[in-house]
């Protein structure tokens, strides 16, 4: 019976690592209650491997998530070169929801291949109900745009590529 939830929890840690990388976050921990005072704490991060720390398990389960540690970063590298060591990204100054317009039924503030001015306001991040706009830090082509409207973000995040 110990085998199984071994299993299910390498699968587990390996369904929130690409939920990490697909969704472009740093860190995700979950807690998972298998009942009987027994559960696991998993903690995946960017920056870091997979963390494993049963809540109150059997020494064999404890050492069990350890082997899932080395899948986990194994889709970092395989990912294409990320946008946030791009030399032109716009990285979001603070944690938030992003929008691309001023406004539900407005065009949005830039597109691909657009030129912008610096200081020019190119999205907006919501932050505790308040409206942050994000101005150029510098003049030049909107190459990427990474996020989409509405989207979460955290501190650093890379929002967009100036050329």
């Amino acid at each position: 019976m110990s085998k199984r939830p071994q299993e299910s929890d390498i699968e587990f840690i390996k369904a929130l690592a690409e939920l990490l990388r697909a969704n472009d976050l740093t860190e995700i921990e979950v807690n998972r209650d298998y009942g009987d005072d027994d559960g696991l704490t998993v903690r995946v991060a960017r920056q870091g491997t997979v963390v494993a720390v049963p809540t109150h398990a059997p020494a064999p389960v404890a050492a069990a998530p350890a082997p899932a540690a080395s899948p986990a970063p194994v889709p970092g590298p395989a990912m294409p070169v990320d946008p946030a060591d791009d030399p032109g990204v716009v990285p979001s100054p603070m944690v938030g929801t992003v929008y691309l317009q001023p406004e539900p039924d407005a065009p949005p503030f830039v597109r691909v291949g657009d030129q912008v001015s610096e200081g020019q306001t190119i999205l907006i991040v919501e932050a505790m109900k308040t409206m942050n706009q994000i101005a150029a830090p510098r003049a030049g082509r909107v190459k990427r745009i990474l996020v989409a409207d509405g989207q979460p973000v955290e501190f650093g995040a890379p929002l967009l590529i100036l050329e």
